[in-house]
């Protein structure tokens, strides 16, 4: 059987540059809602906005294809976060150089994450969506 999450917020974005901030501002509030902790907020801010940016960068699909930010509090030790895009390229992590001035997203978010991924959407979608999961503080387990 099917569950419901226990949390769920869904928002769409034009393509464009200043789709990322705005995303960050949304993401804040939302998460400051559901009383996410600090530290957990702030990372989740960071794989947010390197998954925007990235849709917004290289999506590769026609301009008035919007983005869309799916984020989810399906339990009280897991925060996800899914973008997706109108293109089917499927993303990888880049080898950088040092003096490479771009390129770290997906390290940073295969740094910081603690699991992601990235899955072409379901029939009757065109595009791909990227993910990934933060797992949160517990009393269980506090340094999550």
């Amino acid at each position: 059987m099917l569950t419901q999450p226990v949390d769920l917020v869904e928002w769409m974005f034009p393509r464009l540059p200043r789709s990322a901030g705005r995303a960050r501002v949304r993401f804040i509030r939302q998460v400051f809602e559901w009383e996410v902790p600090i530290d957990s907020a702030e990372t989740g801010l960071i794989l947010l906005s390197e998954l925007v940016t990235n849709a917004c960068r290289h999506a590769r699909s026609q301009r008035d294809r919007m983005i869309g930010v799916r984020v989810v509090l399906p339990t009280d030790s897991l925060l996800r976060i899914e973008v997706s895009d109108g293109n089917t390229d499927l993303p990888r992590i880049r080898r950088t150089t040092p003096d490479d001035e771009s390129g770290r997203g997906l390290e940073l978010v295969a740094a910081l994450a603690t699991s992601w991924g990235a899955h072409l959407r379901g029939e009757g979608y065109v595009g791909k969506t990227v993910w990934c999961e933060l797992a949160l503080p517990t009393p269980a387990n506090p340094h999550d």
